[in-house]
């Protein structure tokens, strides 16, 4: 253990509570399962991991601070954020308005697993508040005198990544478990309108979102 942190199992604990707080990683990582199987799943959690890598990274050497002190910086990096949020949620709804294909072919028609951990990675590393999160949750399990509060950081961070990681892969399990129950007509098509008027809602409310 890298010395300077404390607390180990209330942050795991807070850790677990986060994860469970619904959120557009998670609504990611369950929309991408259902429609196109548990493969686009795990393409989307590594690419979020990524993200969570990204943002550790950022806390630790001084990225997220910036964001925390410049309105302008936060300001430009949550509009790209909410940018792409709206490009994910047109994508939906197309795909959502177009007759659908059938259920067998769902999976052959799914992005490239490379394009799954890229849309993952975007939608988590171009989120702001996910980086004031770190710089706000990490320090409380750093002391003031720890001799390496850089190293201290990235191994908060990376616990935090491979938590959130294995939690994840869990629901993107139980998730693919739940697409091969029988499915009337029509679901994928709501799944998708359905998707698309969340992302534009979570879109909505990152780039109404103010620095705290």
């Amino acid at each position: 253990m890298v010395p300077g942190v404390h607390d180990l199992a209330l942050f795991a604990a807070t850790v677990f509570v986060l994860n469970t707080t619904p959120g557009v990683d998670m609504a990611l990582t369950v929309g991408a399962t259902l429609r196109a199987g548990w493969r686009q799943g795990v393409a989307v959690v590594l690419g979020i991991n990524l993200g969570c890598v990204f943002h550790t990274f950022a806390a630790a050497f001084g990225l997220a601070a910036l964001l925390a002190a410049s309105a302008q910086a936060f300001t430009a990096v949550k509009l790209l954020g909410a940018a792409y949020l709206l490009y994910m949620a047109w994508g939906m709804a197309r795909e959502g308005l177009r007759p659908g294909a059938a259920p067998a072919d769902a999976e052959a028609l799914a992005p490239s697993f490379a394009r799954g951990v890229w849309r993952g990675f975007l939608t988590n590393a171009l989120n702001p508040k996910v980086a004031l999160f770190y710089l706000a949750l990490l320090p409380q399990f750093i002391d003031a005198d720890a001799p390496h509060k850089s190293a201290a950081f990235v191994f908060l961070g990376l616990w935090f990544v491979v938590q959130g990681g294995l939690f994840s892969l869990a629901l993107v399990a139980l998730t693919a478990l739940a697409r091969r129950l029988p499915a009337r007509q029509g679901v994928g098509r709501c799944l998708n309108l359905g998707g698309a008027g969340l992302f534009s809602f979570l879109a909505v409310r990152l780039a109404l979102a103010e620095r705290h």
